[in-house]
């Protein structure tokens, strides 16, 4: 027999446990608030950016040949960016302070697609020092790339700069709470629905026809102790008062 569930009893099981979805809403919530705004380091991040050409010649047009060369050779300048050929030196110019290898993971390169520009782009929890970093970066690149692949053409398009204020790229503590504030809701609507279906206790009418699946027909009130002493009094009250009346007449 298939059992159906109308959207009455739906939004009873939510009232029910009604307790339990916002507990695990706001649980989801705090927590990860918490971890955002306490716990997880803010991460910076500063960009520069970079125009290739090949080397210079007496022209003073590129032909569309030379352009289309250059735009074949970005992939090859974003792989010698993170090479340790340039990545050691940027180290040593800034005195050790990072080592190539922590370079090579606080440093993305990209370059747009049909485009000589490449995008140096660094994160570190110091907004200072990813802005000097994406210099010198760009600085290191552009004087070594003359004797790597004979390309003295490297101008600095714009360089990295540090605002007043400067907000962090992650953690975003307002959309990390919103996603916990769904997942929680999710979850506690799931865990609610869940409790309800294993809870087999036999509740009232309608509960039984469900699980024999025959009508009622019949029910037996439930009388309490108090009710029972009650009722006895009561009556042997009566009782009394009928002896009474009886003697008396």
């Amino acid at each position: 027999m298939e059992e159906t569930i109308s959207l009455k009893e739906l939004f009873q099981t939510i009232k029910k446990r009604l307790w339990l979805i916002v507990l695990l809403t706001v649980l989801a919530t705090t927590a990860s608030g918490v971890v955002s705004y306490f716990l997880l380091t803010p991460i910076y991040q500063s960009s520069t950016q970079l125009l290739v050409n090949q080397a210079k010649s007496e022209q003073t047009q590129f032909t569309s040949a030379d352009i289309q060369t250059n735009l074949q050779l970005m992939n090859t300048y974003n792989v010698i960016i993170k090479s340790p050929a340039i990545l050691d030196k940027v180290s040593d110019n800034l005195d050790g302070k990072v080592t190539a290898g922590q370079l090579n993971g606080m440093i993305t390169v990209e370059s747009a697609n049909n485009s000589q520009v490449l995008d140096i782009t660094v994160q570190s929890a110091d907004p200072i020092m990813a802005a000097t970093i994406a210099n010198v970066t760009a600085q290191t690149f552009q004087s070594e790339v003359v004797n790597i692949m004979n390309v003295d053409n490297v101008s600095i398009l714009s360089g990295a700069q540090v605002g007043e204020n400067p907000s962090p790229i992650k953690p975003q503590p307002v959309l990390n709470m919103a996603i916990a504030f769904v997942v929680g809701l999710m979850a506690g609507v799931g865990l609610a629905f869940l409790l309800e279906f294993l809870d087999n206790t036999v509740r009232n009418e309608q509960d039984v026809e469900k699980l024999l699946g025959l009508p009622v027909l019949g029910s037996i009130t439930v009388i309490e102790d108090k009710d029972i002493q009650e009722a006895i009094r009561q009556q042997r009250q009566m009782k009394a008062r009928t002896r009474g009346e009886t003697v008396g007449s």
